[in-house]
């Protein structure tokens, strides 16, 4: 992977990551930071997967945005269950 490449698969990670709470239904406490960490990981976690399975041939392909979004989701939900939740302001 080029740094090109690497870039992207940051900035697209960020995104998928705000799109996968978008997805998650409810109201959650999550701060900004950490959806686009789940998005990051899930946008390479995504990719990986594809090429594992042999359905990635370069360039943009469905199955690779796919797989990332749906593990933004799974990952957004697995990260919103244990993130501790807030229960009133602590002076």
């Amino acid at each position: 992977m080029t740094i090109g490449g690497l870039v992207a698969a940051v900035i697209l990670g960020a995104v998928i990551g705000v799109l996968g709470r978008f997805v998650v239904p409810g109201r959650e406490n999550l701060p900004a930071w950490m959806l686009v960490a789940v998005g990051v990981v899930a946008a390479f976690g995504g990719t990986g997967l594809v090429h594992l399975c042999g359905l990635g041939e370069g360039g943009w392909n469905l199955w690779e945005a796919l797989f990332q979004v749906l593990l933004a989701v799974a990952a957004v939900l697995l990260v919103a269950a244990f993130w501790p939740k807030r229960t009133g302001r602590h002076l």
